[in-house]
């Protein structure tokens, strides 16, 4: 793994489960082992994460506060002013991030004035010098061209959890149509930001098969968050058992 020369994109799931079930400080070790490799240990990046579009979403995904269906405490909030957005943009660069993203709580994008006002925000980060990144649900090939275009470095669509346990979680897209919008966004050139969550209630082979997704991708993505549920009042999975470090 920590030879340049062999990075690979034809992992089983035998050896995707071998890394998975490692001692924590022995998979720590190798983890840094491989990052020591490809990147500056002694470089961090920071981000920034805006909503710039909060609540009122028509999906169902089980784990989010944002689903218009659930009774939260998420105030919906229309999507912001582009002045606004970039005066966050340069309190985050004065702060010290070199990546903006900009999260809108959609399903999908649609060709109105409100993508055109996105088109104009990529326009304003990047021209402020900072990595532009969006996470707006799904995505056409045109679309992602034009974010490309207006100056988008990164796309942010997560895959959630295995193509297994995706449809206990989700049922307003699929599973296909995730992979559909990283494929768009990868055609674009534009870099590709995807993991999961865990705590959804998946079993460890879930998470394996996720991964294994993800592994096997033609082109690996460059940032693969692995967030843990926030446990949401109102949501169906409010519930969940709590994750513990080390009982995951």
């Amino acid at each position: 793994m920590t030879d340049k020369t062999k990075l690979r994109n034809d992992w089983t799931k035998e050896e995707i489960e071998e890394i998975y079930n490692l001692p924590l400080l022995e998979l720590i070790y190798k983890a840094a082992t491989v990052h020591r490799e490809w990147h500056n240990p002694e470089e961090v990046q920071m981000s920034t994460l805006l909503s710039i579009k909060t609540g009122g979403c028509v999906e169902d995904c089980s784990y989010c506060g944002q689903a218009a269906r659930y009774h939260t405490n998420i105030k919906v909030q229309a999507l912001l002013p582009t002045e606004k957005v970039i005066e966050h943009a340069q309190k985050a660069k004065d702060n010290g991030s070199s990546r903006f993203c900009m999260a809108a709580a959609w399903r999908e994008v649609r060709n109105n004035r409100d993508f055109e006002r996105v088109i104009d925000m990529v326009k304003g980060v990047n021209e402020l010098g900072l990595e532009v990144c969006c996470t707006l649900g799904m995505l056409t090939e045109e679309q992602a061209v034009r974010l490309e275009q207006a100056g988008l470095y990164a796309y942010n669509h997560n895959l959630d959890t295995s193509e297994q346990y995706y449809e206990e979680i989700i049922s307003t897209r699929t599973f296909d149509n995730r992979i559909n919008t990283i494929n768009n966004v990868r055609k674009a050139g534009i870099t590709v930001c995807s993991g999961g969550i865990i705590g959804l209630g998946e079993t460890h082979a879930d998470r394996i098969s996720m991964l294994l997704t993800l592994a096997t991708m033609p082109k690996h993505p460059e940032s693969v968050p692995i967030n843990a549920l926030a446990r949401v009042a109102g949501t169906p999975l409010e519930n969940n058992e709590k994750l513990i470090l080390g009982k995951w």
